[in-house]
């Protein structure tokens, strides 16, 4: 015999939703996609990471060849034209970090993070999205970035014949490294944005962790900072862009990115924690 429930009782339990409503990780990702173009920083914010890297890259190398003639020896013996086109990555990792940083803490200066953890419930969908997206543009946008700053730094370099080329030892690793690099630069801004949610504090402590950090490292007694310095965040991620690393160096190309990538996942998670237990 089989027990049938009254009707109030069954229209009352819990339906599951529809396929075309129900929230998946895919849906979310689109929605953060179309979010991330439609800000207008999001642009501004692309076009600096060209100027920096497009820009400041060709600049170094024209003036590199300019004054190639009236170089000491010993700055001529430790030229490296591919570290000299890539040089605009200083300023870029900058710019590419307060993009990380702004497209989480956007939402909660707008209050718009309500709507967006009211959609998704579970919350980790969100940051998952936002990482993602984030890295698919800003790995595409700074690979082609980084060939084209490589390519047009070494034709200005070509007057003075101190080129070199893709094909290079360690050349390839270096352009696709810088790309690299930024993307988890970024990465590292998005983490911290969801663990401070303010654009000032998540911004001042990126610039901390990328610039003050080895400084301060500089600052230690030499046996400290012999062991310790290699593996502060951006020092540990750059290797990847060294063409010719140290054989010596605690750390190699890929190991001390490893290690940069290791601090941003700190980070992420982090800030998965507490956006699954504070308030939005």
């Amino acid at each position: 015999m089989t027990a049938t429930l009254p009707e109030a009782q069954r229209s009352s339990a819990p339906q599951p939703l529809p396929d075309d409503i129900r929230v998946t990780q895919w849906r979310v990702m689109r929605s953060e996609w179309h979010k991330f173009w439609s800000l207008r920083s999001s642009y501004f914010t692309l076009a600096a990471t060209l100027i920096a890297m497009i820009g400041f890259g060709g600049l170094f190398a024209a003036v590199t060849a300019n004054r190639w003639t009236h170089m000491r020896p010993i700055e001529q013996a430790h030229f490296d034209p591919t570290a000299v086109s890539l040089r605009g990555f200083y300023l870029a990792q900058l710019v590419v970090g307060v993009l990380g940083v702004l497209i989480v803490t956007g939402e909660y200066s707008t209050g718009m993070i309500r709507s967006s953890l009211g959609a998704a419930p579970r919350r980790l969908p969100v940051l998952i999205g936002k990482a993602v997206v984030f890295a698919v543009i800003t790995l595409g946008v700074t690979v082609a970035t980084a060939f084209v700053a490589f390519f047009l730094g070494q034709y200005l370099l070509s007057s003075q014949h101190i080129e070199t080329t893709i094909g290079a030892d360690g050349v390839a690793r270096a352009v696709v490294g810088t790309a690299l690099y930024l993307t988890v630069v970024g990465l590292m801004g998005v983490g911290l944005g969801f663990v401070v949610r303010s654009t000032a504090g998540a911004i001042a402590s990126l610039f901390g962790i990328l610039l003050v950090l080895p400084v301060l490292g500089e600052a230690l007694p030499t046996d400290w900072a012999t062991n310790i310095n290699p593996y502060l965040p951006s020092n540990a991620g750059q290797q990847l862009m060294v063409v010719h690393p140290d054989p010596a160096a605690l750390l190699g190309p890929w190991p001390g990115f490893g290690v940069f990538c290791g601090y941003a996942a700190v980070a992420l998670v982090a800030g998965a924690v507490l956006l699954r237990r504070r308030d939005a």
